[in-house]
């Protein structure tokens, strides 16, 4: 507790202790022997793994899509821990299931459905390939048993700023790489519809059997939201599945201010909704959302154990949702999400998006206002693009000697930033451009400090 909960959201303390691969392995003992450790070694060991571990909760933790702590969702995790239950049955998770058919009731409501089904799964990529696999057993129901021999040519079609995770699962689902389409995108990132609705009559005209269009909403490295409702238009028009990957942007439809970004959203066929990104609620927390209330879900993915599922017992058996997933062995991620909502309050919630786009908001205007700083575009999320130009470019002709030199700047910075433990950014180069700084704004612990600075150089 004092050492994560409470001196990890310390400002003054270091974001990570940085040790490279082989010291660090000297520096922890890692080695399994035969005989146990007494206790002395075992909290020693404890410590270490905090010191040398990152510190997420840092309110100068922008490198990913997550960051801070919900203490409410940590209790809801102390509890899951030391129950252990697994989520399949009403029988062993009697609360558990509950809790998760309330949750997604919620997030159903939200999205704007007027009824759906869904599941928790481990991680955004894995709802991305359920929504594929799901796409695909509407498409052609005997492939679940007869498997792929037969079927024809299947196109998946999504924006070539889409997660990778729809190219894992297209090679996953042995619908291969090469028959994923990527649709071009403008300048800020969003899927271009006309080009979508192109390589959709190609692949027609191709012989092939486009099936499947994902869209994003809120994507990875520019927070783009693509135009849902065109997109949704031009699937209507072909008979294809709407996916849209909602496990970054999802959040901001708790927002009555910013749920506009996802205008027409309620017109997908599936959604993936990640709310420990910037909801908070602890890796991992991750929904599946399903508009079909038919129950192709678990048609889709039920093998019937008959030593699980039997449909004799005593109760509701329709309450035995674990035949909707791949997995038999299920964690109770939904309790967190819930214990948070039931602590903040839909408002509550509301109010944790909000901030943090105001933040973001500031960021932005303060960028503008500071020599050497640069914008790749205005954001419409939480992903703060932008160069760092150090002196020695300021003055220098933006051709190819300062571009080539501009891309080392970034690179240079982390690792500095790392070593000394201050602040933790990511940075990449994207769609030709050199490599520059994506600050991602999500932690309450991220707070704006205005002091006086001397000689008029403006506020910190």
């Amino acid at each position: 507790m004092e050492e994560v909960i409470k001196k990890a959201a310390d400002v003054t303390e270091k974001v990570c202790e940085w040790q490279p691969p082989e010291k660090l392995k000297a520096l922890l003992d890692l080695e399994l022997k035969d005989t146990g450790e007494n206790h002395q070694k075992l909290l020693q060991f404890c410590r270490d793994v905090i010191k040398f571990s990152v510190k997420t909760n840092h309110p100068r933790f922008f490198n990913q899509l997550y960051a801070g702590i919900d203490y409410y969702s940590l209790a809801a995790r102390f509890i899951t821990e030391a129950l252990n239950p697994s989520v399949y049955t009403y029988e062993v998770s009697p609360v558990f299931l509950l809790v998760e058919d309330a949750v997604l009731k919620k997030m159903i409501e939200f999205i704007g459905w007027e009824e759906g089904d869904g599941i928790f799964n481990p991680g955004g990529s894995v709802s991305n390939m359920y929504a594929m696999n799901l796409a695909r057993y509407k498409y052609c129901p005997d492939i679940k048993e007869q498997g792929l021999s037969g079927m024809p040519r299947l196109v998946v079609l999504t924006s070539d700023e889409c997660h990778y995770s729809v190219k894992k699962a297209a090679s996953f689902l042995g619908i291969g790489t090469q028959n994923v389409y990527f649709i071009k995108s403008d300048e800020r990132g969003k899927m271009i519809p006309e080009e979508l609705e192109k390589q959709v009559l190609r692949a027609r005209k191709e012989g092939s059997a486009p099936f499947f269009v994902s869209a994003t909403a809120g994507t990875t490295v520019l927070g783009a939201f693509d135009p849902l409702d065109e997109i949704a238009d031009i699937c209507e028009r072909y008979g294809l599945w709407l996916h849209v990957d909602a496990s970054w942007g999802g959040s901001a439809l708790l927002s009555r201010k910013h749920c506009r970004l996802l205008h027409g959203i309620h017109r997908a066929n599936s959604v993936a909704w990640n709310p420990h990104k910037m909801l908070m609620a602890g890796i991992q927390c991750c929904a599946l959302l399903v508009k079909d209330s038919s129950g192709l879900l678990k048609r889709c993915y039920s093998a019937n154990a008959s030593y699980l599922f039997q449909q004799d017992k005593f109760y509701d058996v329709s309450y035995d949702t674990g035949d909707k997933s791949i997995q038999c062995s299920r964690r109770a991620d939904a309790f967190k999400f819930w214990m948070t909502w039931k602590a903040l309050g839909t408002t509550g919630l509301e109010e944790r998006v909000n901030r943090a786009l105001a933040l973001a908001r500031y960021l932005v205007d303060e960028i503008k206002k500071r020599e050497g700083f640069q914008l790749l575009l205005e954001p419409e999320y939480a992903n703060i693009c932008f160069w760092y130009i150090p002196p020695s470019l300021r003055n220098m002709e933006e051709g190819h000697e300062y571009w080539e030199k501009l891309h080392h700047v970034a690179p240079a910075i982390k690792e500095r930033m790392m070593k000394k433990g201050s602040i933790m950014l990511g940075y990449q180069p994207h769609r030709g451009k050199v490599n520059f700084f994506r600050q991602v704004i999500i932690s309450p612990k991220a707070q704006l400090i205005v002091m006086n600075v001397p000689n008029g150089l403006g506020r910190i």
